[in-house]
């Protein structure tokens, strides 16, 4: 994909990575009592950035770290023309009375975010549920999900596009935008 405007190119991105896991810091300390789960697919990869700089900034601290998927509790998942791949659950913990930092990549109608905090349930109850993306596509919600922690603010149309490429996956790290919605 090569057109589209790029809205947060490499250096702001680490910046953007940087200043999440400091607010993180701030805000958990130890990160005793707390875990890190990444929505799959792209959630994850924003989640295993974060806990790489968390373990630069903080070595001593020890992170209990899983990956969810969602595909399942999706409320298209039986509305698609194609089936949707599903990806592997990994959490090796129950979540019962712990603090959780949910991550995925974009936010943008909440339905992912519902989906997810859903699929969560069957780790147990948490005390608290908090919500870190790196992008908040803030005007575009379908249902009343925030992000708690959020790297950028992307007010754009409904027929806009936003994706997070990844310097391991697309060749460099940086936030786009399309003017229209992707066909795949």
């Amino acid at each position: 994909m090569s057109k589209g405007r790029i809205i947060l190119a490499r250096e702001r991105f680490k910046l953007t990575i940087e200043r999440l896991c400091h607010k993180l810091i701030e805000e958990y300390g130890d990160f005793s009592n707390t875990c890190i789960i990444g929505v799959q697919e792209r959630g994850v990869l924003l989640a295993d950035r974060i806990i790489d700089r968390l373990q630069a900034l903080s070595p001593k601290t020890t992170f209990e770290y899983g990956k969810l998927d969602i595909t399942f509790y999706r409320d298209d998942f039986r509305r698609r023309e194609e089936p949707l791949k599903a990806s592997s659950t990994e959490i090796k913990f129950l979540i019962e009375n712990k603090r959780v930092i949910l991550i995925d990549d974009v936010l943008y109608t909440g339905r992912t975010i519902q989906a997810a905090l859903a699929a969560l349930q069957g780790f147990g109850r948490p005390a608290k549920v908090e919500l870190l993306t790196l992008v908040d596509r803030r005007f575009n919600r379908h249902l009343p999900i925030q992000s708690d922690y959020t790297g950028i603010t992307v007010d754009a149309l409904d027929e806009a596009y936003v994706k997070v490429e990844w310097e391991n996956i697309d060749g460099q790290d940086r936030i786009k935008l399309f003017s229209a919605k992707r066909n795949n």
